[in-house]
């Protein structure tokens, strides 16, 4: 089975969240039910003038009319198609206004997920629900609820009809509930787990082709295509497998409801024929109840079809709502920040319980100070990085600014103390203007272009032929990754947090531009927090302190001359950069 990240809503969670959005609009579904009941009502007229002519003409009757008759049933089925126009008509304008309603709800939910969780689920479960779960729900809502809706207004009104024709001619009609309760009931206890193993294969085939691509040049270097080849197959045989299921599901009941249509016509016009001839019922009642179970089937039809697909959209709900499932990584107190020190107390952090990253950390990190952070590529520098811009909470110890734990602090105010720039950056579909404003929504022109140019990036902004109106992101003008971090970095500025954590933020970009880059930020961040995570080491020659991270613990802490003349780790480190750099 494919491996589920983000939690899954329950059953009843689903019906509670569609009766509630469903019922937000009751004048919308007041229309859209009435209109469909006439719809209903007026195509019911034309199987019962049938049924009298019928008869009629069985007894020989001298006055009937059938030119009048004949007009009067094209005049029911006229105003029936009208009215089912209006009707549908209302009903995806009903169901526009819920899909909007919940891609809305869905986008806030998305957006207020912890980032540590982001983190750990990884890209593709998110995207899956983002896209697939998304498209399956709209087509569910645009097309399933609708059709469902006609589906039981109608059918409930030819069920009436049948009774009123008479009481016994309802019978026959019912042979077939068995059948079709018991293939349905069978197909539902198995369909809502079938679509969400199949959507939660093709979120962990998603994830594996997107590592997969953005890996590439890492993948070839290291000889790594016949391992990716072997992920890639598992995860199509695995969804695959999930998709067979499903529909295998499809195939038991679909010929089994396809058989229900026709027993209760047959039985109907059967049995209704041998009751006429026992002068139980007359030909008139006859033909008109065979004629209304035949119009039956049409509803029917139309409401076991959409069932399916109610069932995947169903699924998908599920996914969508099981986002708001995830528990709040923080726990917001009543405490304020005094002051601006940063303090790391006995900090042990694990991304898998029982193997530590981080063992047992304290570092105090002075207002206004410049930290580097140092060390060989997995000793969890960037972990503690984390963990000091309240990204992740420790699994033991604490993480404080001004007194106050970080994880108690509520994220809009966190990130007015803390804010961490990593080598990731994403530029967003739409302006310069606009991917600037993310960090600042009032910032001014002026305020944008002292920030761009205080880390070297006016320049070419200025170049662009609309300047910071300039598209950007997806199909709109190239950015590259340098640019992209400097856009980062300049929001950063903008936004003007008391303490920043850069971790690799300028490693994109050339030794010599960045070592530039970092001088100009220093000026204008004159006064701020930093600590800056860095494999340059000019970078931590620049700091006041330089933190020396190994193995999960730090190893060394002091001024850069002073952890030089002490010979340790950090000594070799420098002597082994510095020649190279030479």
């Amino acid at each position: 089975m494919a491996r589920e990240i983000l939690p899954v809503a329950d059953r009843a969670q689903v019906r509670a969240y569609a009766r509630r959005l469903t019922l937000k609009y009751p004048r919308e579904l007041g229309l859209a039910l009435a209109l469909h009941a006439l719809a209903a009502i007026a195509g019911l007229v034309a199987p019962r003038m049938l049924g009298d002519l019928v008869d009629g003409l069985a007894k020989g009757r001298a006055d009937l009319h059938v030119d009048t008759v004949a007009l009067a049933i094209a005049v029911f089925v006229a105003a029936q198609a009208v009215l089912v126009r209006f009707a549908v008509y209302a009903s995806s304008r009903l169901g526009e206004k819920v899909l909007a309603e919940l891609r809305e709800d869905f986008v806030g939910r998305v957006l207020a997920l912890p980032l540590s969780t982001v983190e750990r689920a990884g890209s593709g479960d998110l995207i899956t629900r983002t896209s697939r779960d998304v498209d399956a729900l709209s087509r569910s809502v645009r097309h399933a609820v609708p059709e469902t809706l006609i589906a039981v207004v109608t059918g409930a009104f030819v069920v009436g009809a049948v009774i009123l024709v008479g009481p016994v001619m309802a019978v026959p009609s019912l042979v077939a509930v068995p059948l079709l309760w018991g293939a349905t009931r069978w197909y539902l206890n198995r369909a809502r787990d079938g679509y969400l193993r199949e959507n939660a294969a093709y979120a962990d085939m998603t994830e594996g082709l997107a590592e997969t691509v953005e890996g590439a040049r890492t993948i070839e270097a290291l000889g790594l295509e016949a391992r990716r080849r072997a992920r890639t197959d598992r995860d199509i045989a695995r969804s695959f497998a999930a998709e067979r299921y499903t529909l295998g599901l499809r195939m038991v009941w679909f010929p089994a409801v396809e058989f229900g249509y026709v027993v209760p016509v047959v039985a109907t016009l059967l049995i209704g024929g041998l009751l006429s001839i026992e002068g139980w019922v007359t030909v008139a009642q006859v033909t008109t109840a065979t004629l209304y179970v035949q119009q039956l089937i049409d509803p029917l039809d139309r409401l076991l079809s959409w069932v399916d697909e109610l069932q995947v959209g169903g699924a998908s709900m599920a996914r969508l709502l099981g986002v708001a499932n995830v528990p709040d990584d923080r726990v917001a107190g009543d405490a304020r920040p005094v002051g601006e020190e940063l303090k790391v107390s006995g900090v042990r952090y694990a991304y898998r319980e029982g193997h530590d990253v981080l063992h047992g950390i304290d570092l105090d990190v002075r207002p206004g100070e410049r930290l580097a952070m140092v060390g060989p590529s997995g000793a969890g520098k960037s972990t503690l990085g984390r963990l000091i811009a309240g990204v992740h909470a420790p699994a033991s110890g604490s993480v404080t600014v001004g007194g106050v734990p970080l994880a108690e602090l509520p994220l809009a105010e966190l990130r007015g103390h803390v804010a961490l720039v990593t080598q990731e950056h994403h530029v967003f579909r739409g302006t310069l203007r606009d991917n600037l404003l993310i960090a600042r929504p009032d910032a001014s022109d002026a305020e944008m272009r002292r920030a761009l140019e205080a880390v070297d990036a006016w320049e070419w902004v200025a170049a662009l032929p609309e300047g910071l109106d300039s598209a950007v992101g997806s199909g709109r003008t190239a950015i590259s990754p340098a640019q992209a971090q400097q856009l980062a970095l300049a929001r950063l500025v903008l936004a003007d947090p008391h303490t920043l954590v850069l971790d690799e933020a300028t490693s994109l970009i050339d030794p010599r531009a960045a070592r530039h880059l970092e001088r100009s930020l220093a000026a204008v961040l004159d006064g701020r927090t930093v600590i800056a995570i860095a494999h340059r080491l000019y970078t931590a020659h620049d700091a006041d302190r330089v933190a020396v991270v190994e193995d999960g613990r730090v190893s060394e802490l002091g001024s850069h001359d002073e952890l030089v003349a002490a010979g340790g780790a950090y000594a070799a480190l420098w002597d082994s950069w510095h020649g190279t750099a030479r």
